[in-house]
């Protein structure tokens, strides 16, 4: 349907056959890589990232064999715990790993103040950056130390319309946002899309965020549309493919 690769910046794999953890009550149906696949064979998909779920903790094994599965054009998103060894962190890098996720939200990730710290920690070692599943009205309690980070980026456009204003700050000072969950977000997204692009060409982020897991509705191909539709093509192209390949830099880029 579509003739340009797309990198998926924002996916979930749910495997269970390893360690799930009910997160408010909740545990997700099952989401394979297969799933996955078959759900964006018309997108054109070469390429994503593999986002670790409040639900899976700091279990990595689920997300190294997504990783395999999927191949070296993909990246993995992972929650760690500040007390992770070097080493650790290194290993999981070199298996495709370029992030640390804490996730604000809902919960099931290190706390927010372990921010800083692992922040700058796992820059330093290899470059990840940290994503942030938050709120953005609460954004200003986070900014000192989000300013201080090298590299930022915050999930499903901030949720918030009252706090979008915030997040446009942020983006000013260098931090990218993922075009996803476009159903969680109480405001219009293409308004804000093109408020952040007109901030920065560079910071848009466009995922499926599939399986859409406790999102209003799931994924539809009328979300990408709504980019492909609305944006010039060189600018559609940074948000759904140019500007993730530049921040997560795959082991491919297919």
């Amino acid at each position: 349907m579509f003739d340009k690769p797309i990198f998926d910046a924002h996916l979930h794999i749910i495997d269970h056959r390893f360690p799930l953890q009910p997160n408010q009550g909740f545990l997700p149906s099952e989401f394979s890589v297969a799933d996955y696949q078959q759900q964006v064979a018309p997108l054109h998909v070469s390429g994503g990232a593999v986002v670790s779920g409040s639900f899976q903790g700091f279990d990595q094994q689920y997300l190294l064999e997504a990783l395999k599965q999927l191949g070296p054009a993909y990246v993995g998103v992972t929650q760690i715990p500040a007390s992770t060894t070097d080493e650790e962190i290194i290993a999981l890098h070199e298996a495709g790993v370029r992030a640390v996720r804490f996730n604000v939200q809902r919960g099931g990730s290190e706390s927010v103040k372990y921010l800083e710290q692992l922040g700058l920690r796992v820059y330093d070692l290899v470059k990840w950056h940290v994503e942030l599943y938050v709120d953005s009205r609460q954004l200003p309690g986070l900014s000192t130390t989000l300013r201080k980070l090298p590299a930022v980026v915050i999930d499903h456009l901030g949720l918030s319309k009252s706090g979008f204003k915030h997040l446009l700050q942020l983006v000013e000072k260098g931090a990218r946002v993922k075009a996803t969950g476009f159903s969680r977000c109480d405001f219009d997204v293409l308004t804000a899309m093109r408020q952040i692009t007109a901030v920065n060409p560079g910071a848009l982020l466009f995922g499926t965020d599939l399986p859409s897991t406790r999102a209003p509705r799931p994924f539809d191909i009328k979300d990408l549309q709504l980019i492909l539709e609305n944006f010039p093509e060189d600018i559609a192209a940074k948000i759904c493919r140019e500007n993730a390949l530049a921040l997560y830099q795959p082991r491919q880029q297919a």
